[in-house]
């Protein structure tokens, strides 16, 4: 084995993890549209990477349903549609909860300290939201995705917070594409750890199920008051690659 080339390979490795965290930013926020055909000329222009280190990028974000590959035709940017966001919600729903549970169980005091310093920075974030403040919206995504993590943090099971993670991470895509307002959710959240921390399992995972079920009708409602017509197209059609060549 040459030594020498093992700095090589990291290098190589560091650049595709670099160029996957940044395709995937403008995807979840709507730099790349969904749909959009991701073309590699163009692609290795914007990041300045080469084509090896893109198309690693490229496959790691088809194995987080964030793009979608068809052979020798290249990738597009996933496509969504009411119903996609209702089935990823509705599954949210299933696993959230039940990671919920599992750390209202298990969870201690240290649990019990990481969910109320969650909800303290998220509560923050939300007095200084304002309306089309994009960068505002991301850190309050992050602050949001932090809450969530804490709350199911002590559950015990790494695969129900890796596909929690991965459910979130195709809610903050729609959040981002609809910039739907989120000063409501305070009293939802405060409910939600209210509960938790009093151990009143089936009370805090109701809660949080109705939570994601609000959250999943406003983002239908923005999205729809924000481009009807696009979202009427995407009614019926998969996350194919066709489908997403045929509207770009």
């Amino acid at each position: 084995m040459n030594d020498s080339a093992e700095p090589t390979r990291v290098v190589a490795k560091t650049i595709a993890d670099q160029t996957y965290q940044q395709l995937r930013r403008d995807i979840l926020s709507g730099a790349l549209p969904p749909g959009s055909k991701l073309a590699m000329e163009l692609l290795t222009k914007r990041y300045k990477v080469g084509l090896s280190p893109l198309r690693e990028a490229l496959v790691k974000l088809t194995g987080d349903a964030l793009a979608v590959a068809e052979g020798q035709r290249g990738f597009w940017v996933s496509q969504i549609s009411p119903e996609e966001l209702q089935d990823t919600m509705s599954t949210r729903v299933l696993i959230e909860t039940q990671a919920l549970s599992l750390a209202i169980e298990k969870g201690g005091p240290e649990w019990e300290r990481a969910v109320k310093q969650a909800l303290q920075e998220l509560c923050a974030l939300e007095d200084r939201l304002e309306p089309g403040d994009a960068e505002a919206m991301a850190r309050w995504q992050g602050a949001n995705r932090r809450f969530h993590e804490a709350l199911i943090s002590a559950c015990g099971s790494k695969w129900l917070i890796r596909l929690r993670g991965m459910l979130h991470c195709h809610c903050d895509r729609y959040r981002m594409i609809s910039m739907q307002e989120t000063g409501i959710e305070r009293e939802e959240q405060q409910a939600i750890v209210e509960a938790a921390l009093a151990r009143k399992t089936q009370r805090a995972c109701r809660l949080m199920e109705l939570h994601l079920q609000r959250v999943a009708e406003g983002i239908r409602v923005a999205l729809e008051n924000r481009d009807p017509a696009s979202m009427s197209k995407s009614k019926g059609r998969g996350n194919g690659a066709r489908g997403a060549n045929k509207r770009s």
